[in-house]
């Protein structure tokens, strides 16, 4: 009982359905539901997130974003003094089953590179908030991440996204 009661809450804790309306062919689904969302950071709604520290904005994509993608094998990066725009391309990241374009959450100038992801681009599936960065800029109007969701919105945005 005790083991039946455990498998019933951690299929409702990680989302697991098996219902069907044909008894011959029984569905199965799960939800992600393990994604998870960093308090204190901003993020965008093609899924790419940035940390301003100072006058650095930290960007990189979600660990949302890699979940969909699944096994990241090559990531395109611009070089240093860069110019990028909110809501434009500067780079792309290329899955086993995709490759997706990375937008800029804010405008200015790129400062820095995470040049290990050009040897370890896996970085972005093992460490997306921490290892796995992609660019560092300096904000020419730092007041462009106030339209960005926190991580209250976000998450929500995501439950809504993936429940479609």
């Amino acid at each position: 009982m005790a083991l039946k009661l455990w498998a019933s809450s951690t299929a409702n804790a990680i989302r697991i359905s098996c219902s069907s309306s044909r008894p011959d062919f029984p569905a199965f689904s799960i939800f992600r539901s393990f994604s998870s969302v960093i308090e204190g950071l901003k993020y965008t709604g093609s899924h790419e997130w940035v940390k301003q520290e100072g006058s650095v904005a930290t960007v990189g994509i979600t660990d949302h974003a890699q979940g969909h993608l699944g096994e990241v094998v090559f990531v395109e990066l611009p070089e240093s003094g860069a110019a990028v725009a909110k809501g434009s391309s500067f780079g792309a990241v290329e899955s086993v089953k995709a490759t997706s374009d990375v937008n800029s959450p804010v405008s200015g100038e790129v400062i820095e590179v995470n040049t290990k992801l050009t040897e370890t681009p896996g970085l972005i599936n093992s460490s997306p908030y921490e290892d796995g960065w992609m660019i560092k800029v300096r904000p020419s109007d730092p007041s462009e991440l106030k339209s960005l969701m926190g991580s209250k919105e976000y998450t929500k945005f995501c439950e809504e996204e993936d429940a479609h």
